[in-house]
């Protein structure tokens, strides 16, 4: 139907107006079935929050390589619309993608910074003399300022590192850690990763620390960021004492939001379709 528009633009007026009409068809049902990074690629969710939440704060291993679409990634945000958010396993392509839907489908607004630790093709695209950039990303409703990003001696099988930004929840400043460990399988460099995170970490009175850090609870290499801060879950000790619920979907719970000084209110863990991580989220006393 729609090559036939330019013949019965030639036509009479009365010709012209049914191919406006046509034209307008033919937009919308392009649109609707358009790829992503259209307005028409998906509908507002029917619980997304229009503005963000204050004093919420989320943490979310992207997935990468898994071929999800950021525009679904962004409605699963817009579904929570976290104050602050930590992400893993990130693409900048990736990110700029999805802040961008955030802002243009649902009018959530964030700053951002970046926590690169290598430039993989594989992972992010590109092209073989430019690969595209991967590691972690803060989103933030407020500005962010002091970023630094820090590649751990040993990464493990691949580079891994943290990053920390400041930046005010609850009308104050607070020092936000985004990290993800090594892999599974791979203990005593975890320990060491740990050490200098938590080194960091102690320098701060106020702290938010999000990430994967690819062990459970009990792990001996996560003794040390017990000992400076609380997950945000009540449940989730170094000694268990009640069901820590999981953020994967090999059900382990590898993914975590401690608090240092800070108390915690409301906290969530959300299956997804789009990553193999879980979205895990909390609402934050703004005392």
């Amino acid at each position: 139907m729609c090559d036939d528009v330019e013949e019965a633009m030639v036509l009479g007026r009365g010709t012209r107006s049914l191919a406006g009409a046509v034209i307008v068809a033919c937009m919308v049902f392009l649109g609707s079935s358009a790829p992503n990074g259209t307005p028409f690629a998906r509908s507002l969710p029917v619980d997304a929050v229009r503005d963000v939440v204050p004093n919420r704060v989320m943490t979310w291993n992207l997935c990468n390589p898994c071929d999800k679409s950021d525009v679904d990634r962004a409605a699963e945000i817009a579904t929570y619309a976290p104050q602050v958010i930590g992400l893993q396993e990130a693409c900048v392509r990736d990110v700029e993608r999805i802040r961008d839907h955030l802002e243009r489908l649902y009018g959530l607004v964030y700053h951002v910074e970046y926590g690169t630790v290598l430039r993989n093709w594989g992972r992010c695209g590109g092209v073989p003399w430019s690969p595209g950039a991967y590691g972690q990303a803060v989103l933030s409703a407020a500005p962010m300022t002091d970023r630094v990003n820090v590649e751990y001696p040993d990464g493990g099988t691949e580079d891994r590192g943290y990053m920390a930004v400041t930046t005010l929840v609850g009308g104050r400043p607070v020092r936000v850690f985004n990290t993800h460990l090594a892999e599974r399988r791979q203990e005593a460099v975890r320990a060491d990763q740990t050490g200098v995170l938590a080194a960091a970490i102690a320098r701060h009175d106020r702290a938010i620390v999000l990430g994967d850090f690819n062990a459970v609870p009990d792990a001996l290499e996560l003794s040390r960021i017990w000992a400076l801060a609380e997950d945000t879950d009540p449940q989730c000790h170094p000694s268990p004492v009640g069901v820590c619920e999981p953020t994967t979907d090999w059900h382990s719970r590898f993914d975590y939001i401690f608090l240092r000084g800070i108390t915690p209110l409301e906290h969530g863990v959300e299956p997804t379709p789009y990553s193999d991580h879980h979205l895990v989220h909390t609402d934050l006393d703004p005392a």
